[in-house]
């Protein structure tokens, strides 16, 4: 079969599948994507695409995502043109994310190619991000300028033959009326790679000795520290955990950008602001930023943690937290919808009220201080995501049935 992928960071939510269908041999894959420095997969012809246009600075608010998208997905749209006429590829199946415009005019190129879009979010001025921290304010233009970025996937839910969301809680942001062009499932993890592992060690450069599982070690992780994923709140939480578990050591990972919400009036991001905040009351020989690390240094890192704080807003569920799970952390996380479908409380993991810095200390220091009260929790957390998120046995037939729905029988993926 010839399949075409679409993301502008590839691999995005593509990540296994896409390796997976290379792997099996017998299909010709192209990834369309804006990403110049984009990993190079066995079985994957990648193709960069620029986009036709970007708004100005000063363009319209209430039109500049559209502006933004249409310039997108033109620029797409003419290099998928391109690929037929100089390369001879025209796919049997279009796989994209409809985010950022890029499969808006697909249909316009190949009307007779089904195309499955991932839809991400949903942009509601209630029950999300906005207004969610009374710390930040809302302007008045607010719900306006959210409900103009919804023409993005108010467009392409027309463009689709079949919508996909990962989980239910980001299905359910959308209207009701999208529910029935989408289904619900997981992009998937790696239980098989991703387990728990006794004897790991992880070597830090100011330390004599590498970290292992005998050490008391507290764990948090974000794509950037920001206020979306509650680094805040985690931050004015160390200072009375350190305290109380003065042999903790804290590992913190993550850019010090932002991918979601407003930015940090600090020069510095959100880190500076909190150091200025707390940064007196924490003993900082014991506290570790590690920036941005090596996956399989993430992976040693979440193996050894006794505790994994996973806070966010209610918004997108990260791939960390079911990760995570995966390799049987003992997880204290955020008590918010899309928290709440993958973790129960008690069960397969330990939740708290966002806001609540003296809950989310008591928590921590409580599974440091009797680390094997909670253990259970991790292996709990494990067989549920081998049952209900695992790529290999629960994930991939789901996505393979919902591409093979779509194309002749002759087309059709064969599992193994």
């Amino acid at each position: 079969m010839n399949i075409l992928f679409v993301h502008q960071n590839m691999p995005g939510q593509y990540r296994e599948l896409v390796q997976w269908l290379a792997a099996q041999g017998g299909h010709r894959i192209y990834f369309l994507t804006q990403r110049k420095d984009a990993p190079n997969f066995a079985g994957v012809e990648t193709r960069i695409y620029k986009a036709h246009r970007k708004p100005a600075k000063d363009a319209y608010g209430l039109s500049k995502v559209w502006e933004e998208a249409t310039g997108a997905g033109f620029g797409a749209a003419m290099a998928a043109r391109r690929m037929e006429s100089e390369e001879g590829f025209k796919p049997d199946i279009v796989i994209g994310h409809i985010g950022w415009g890029e499969l808006t005019f697909f249909k316009q190129v190949w009307p007779d190619v089904p195309i499955i879009g991932f839809f991400e979010y949903y942009y509601n001025i209630e029950g999300g991000l906005v207004g969610f921290d009374p710390e930040e304010t809302v302007s008045d233009h607010a719900p306006f300028l959210m409900h103009a970025r919804n023409a993005v996937p108010l467009a392409n839910i027309e463009t689709v033959d079949q919508g996909h969301c990962p989980t239910i809680w980001q299905r359910d942001r959308f209207p009701a009326s999208f529910h029935d062009r989408m289904y619900v499932c997981h992009d998937g993890i790696r239980t098989d790679k991703l387990r728990p592992n006794p004897d790991v060690e992880l070597k830090l450069g100011r330390l004599d000795h590498p970290l292992t599982r005998d050490d008391e070690v507290l764990t948090y992780v974000a794509r950037n520290l920001e206020r979306a994923r509650g680094f805040h709140v985690f931050m004015r939480a160390l200072p009375q955990i350190m305290r109380e578990r003065p042999n903790a050591r804290v590992l913190i990972v993550g850019g010090n950008e932002v991918s979601y919400g407003g930015k940090s009036t600090d020069p510095r991001g959100l880190r500076g602001e909190m150091e200025a905040e707390v940064g007196d009351q924490l003993d900082w020989s014991r506290l570790h930023f590690l920036g941005r690390i090596p996956y399989p240094d993430y992976q040693k890192l979440i193996q050894l943690s006794r505790c994994h704080v996973y806070l966010t807003m209610p918004f997108v569920l990260s791939w960390s937290l079911l990760e995570s799970m995966s390799m049987g952390a003992t997880i204290v996380a955020s008590d918010v919808a899309p928290v709440r479908e993958a973790v129960t409380h008690g069960q397969t993991g330990l939740l708290v009220d966002f806001f609540d810095r003296e809950a989310l200390a008591r928590q921590v220091i409580d599974v440091l201080a009797k680390p094997d009260d909670f253990s259970d929790l991790g292996q709990a957390a494990r067989a549920h995501v081998v049952q209900e998120y695992d790529f290999l046995t629960k994930c991939l037939p789901e996505h393979i049935a919902q591409i093979n729905a779509l194309v002749s029988a002759e087309k059709h993926i064969k599992m193994p």
